[in-house]
């Protein structure tokens, strides 16, 4: 089993560091802001932290399982396994409430805003759907065909990332101006921001 455990801490790596999407900025505002916008912000941030909360927990299942080292190839492949599936379910989730919510009513761009944002989503829960695919295929009663199947998996997980960060920056956009005042008011975006926070600290 020695020769997986360098290359999944390397798959650990590449998903540590703001793995949560939060889908409000963190802050609050006092404004009075528009009511058609406000009740947008609800729609999308009353499922952010159940979301979250699957999102936040795939990523620290990967590390978990890259740190144990009395894992066996099966074992190594069935946490990996799970962990890319409820990501990929996390953001496809994610894409479709976004989606859902339609366009922020009186923002400038904001239904070309919302559209990237979830076409971003959408192409990253199919990213992860693809690793989940790649590890259920490994071969894990041949440990060097194990650990050369976990490196292609690891190397993946490099574009995967390109992809979430193209991602997060899509959010950014969306999160700007009345739309970020909007989100913030809400407690749903308010308890995402709070859990990744301590996420973070901890390099979830």
């Amino acid at each position: 089993m020695e020769g997986t455990k360098p290359v999944n801490k390397k798959l650990a790596a590449a998903l540590s560091g703001g793995a949560v999407l939060v889908l409000a900025l963190t802050g609050c505002t006092s404004d009075e802001g528009n009511k058609e916008l406000d009740a947008w912000a609800k729609k999308v941030c009353d499922a952010v932290p159940a979301q979250n909360a699957k999102i936040s927990a795939a990523y620290v299942a990967i590390t978990k399982a890259a740190k144990d080292t009395t894992s066996t190839p099966k074992e190594l492949q069935e946490a990996d396994s799970k962990a890319f599936q409820d990501l990929a379910e996390g953001y496809k989730a994610r894409a479709s409430l976004i989606s859902g919510a339609g366009a922020p009513p009186g923002v400038e761009n904001g239904a070309k805003v919302q559209q990237d944002v979830v076409k971003k989503l959408t192409s990253l829960s199919a990213a992860y759907a693809d690793l989940k695919e790649r590890v259920d295929k490994l071969d894990t009663k041949d440990q060097g065909k194990f650990a050369s199947g976990l490196k292609d998996v690891s190397a993946e997980m490099k574009q995967v990332e390109t992809q979430r960060q193209s991602a997060v920056t899509a959010l950014k956009k969306l999160e700007s101006g009345d739309t970020k005042k909007a989100l913030t008011s809400q407690e749903g975006c308010k308890q995402a921001a709070e859990a990744s926070g301590a996420a973070g600290a901890t390099g979830s």
